[in-house]
């Protein structure tokens, strides 16, 4: 058995540079598989090119983040937004190159729905790019992986609409109440490795299903120390801290993980 990171992002700069450390001391920790989660085109390609390098570690999701999906309409608007000086995406090509290349693709993800970001004018043009990917991802039989900002019931909403099930909440950040709602409904959520200095995601690993806990590390976000460069053997550390909540031992955590990695994933290591 093994741990399972289900949201990381390798591509960022950061750890791109010290790629082969990164991956090494992941393998060294335990880790067998690391779902590395696309943002654009541009990185999908980029997340494409790594699970290639390293495809007994690295599963690629391809997706469009939430914010790039209205990004230039932001900008259009004067809506100051800090980013990487990259191409600005496109959203139909966006959307068309996940649907190219869902068959190459472990998940569909990052996708959802940001309104912290992203003004209220804007709200239903990125409803209506979330809704074709899930769609996408639907018609392929792909997993889903949901980010989401301030706008968590409505994702849910979205979800529920047209019947999508296999779908992972990554770093959900709104009340455990609607966490356990959407447990309640057969989705899975991801705990990232900043667990055991949030009150929130210990809530959640105290109360939640244990059969819809997965973990992750956001990599290089959410760090166990606050501004540390998080990779994913900091998984890890998140499993020790599930044991201690769970009074058990982590085979008995590994187990739980792998089971609901399989149910999700419908793959096992």
């Amino acid at each position: 058995m093994g741990f399972f990171d289900v949201h990381a992002h390798l591509t960022d700069k950061r750890l791109a540079a010290m790629e082969s450390d990164v991956l090494d001391r992941a393998r060294a920790a335990g880790v067998t598989t690391i779902i590395s989660n696309g943002l654009n085109p541009l990185d999908n390609q980029r997340v494409a090119d790594l699970a290639a390098r390293a495809p007994d570690l690295v599963k690629p999701a391809f997706g469009l983040y939430p914010v790039d999906a209205v990004l230039a309409d932001m900008l259009a608007m004067g809506v100051e937004y800090q980013r990487d000086d990259e191409p600005v995406p496109d959203p139909d090509e966006s959307v068309q190159w996940v649907a190219d290349h869902v068959d190459e693709a472990f998940a569909v993800g990052e996708i959802g729905l940001d309104h912290y970001w992203v003004p209220a004018e804007l709200w239903d043009q990125q409803e209506a790019i979330f809704r074709r990917l899930v769609r996408i991802a639907m018609d392929a039989d792909k997993p889903i992986i949901i980010h989401t900002r301030k706008a968590e019931k409505r994702t849910l909403d979205v979800l529920l609409d047209m019947g999508a099930t296999r779908v992972n909440w990554h770093c959900f950040g709104s009340k455990v109440k609607l966490a356990q709602r959407i447990a309640a409904a057969g989705h899975w959520m991801s705990i990232p490795a900043n667990a055991r200095r949030s009150e929130s995601f210990t809530k959640m690993l105290r109360v939640l299903p244990r059969e819809k806990i997965l973990l992750e590390t956001d990599c290089p976000y959410l760090g166990p120390d606050k501004g540390e460069l998080n990779e994913p053997m900091n998984i890890a550390r998140t499993a020790a801290y599930a044991a201690e909540l769970w009074e058990t031992d982590i085979d008995g955590v590994k187990a739980q993980l792998e089971s609901n990695f399989h149910d999700l994933f419908r793959c096992r290591p």
